[in-house]
């Protein structure tokens, strides 16, 4: 799997570059929504059923300050609101691209 070299924000996505010049372009709105913590797409009870959050997310929600990298492997973004805590892997943001809105 080839390592993010640069992620960036180009208008209303976030544009990835990849060695071997992979690139892929996601809207802020389908990366904020498809967040990946636990506090907004919930987590198992202990009878194993996932409790959904009801979230709203405001106009500053959909604006990605900063992006960092985690290990080798993935992505936080950190949004105006204060929102931070998801971790979005590359797989995972590679699987975004291809479904798209």
């Amino acid at each position: 799997m080839n390592r993010l070299e640069q992620a960036v924000v180009i208008g209303s996505e976030l544009a990835l570059a990849f060695g071997g010049g992979e690139e892929i372009y996601l809207p802020l709105d389908l990366l904020r929504r498809a967040c990946p913590c636990a506090a907004c797409q919930g987590e198992p009870d202990a009878l194993g059923r996932v409790l959904r959050p009801v979230r709203q997310v405001g106009s500053r929600g959909f604006e990605l300050l900063k992006s960092e990298a985690v290990g080798g492997y993935a992505l936080q973004l950190f949004w105006a609101d204060g929102h931070s805590t998801g971790i979005y892997s590359y797989d995972y943001l590679r699987r975004l691209a291809v479904l798209g809105p």
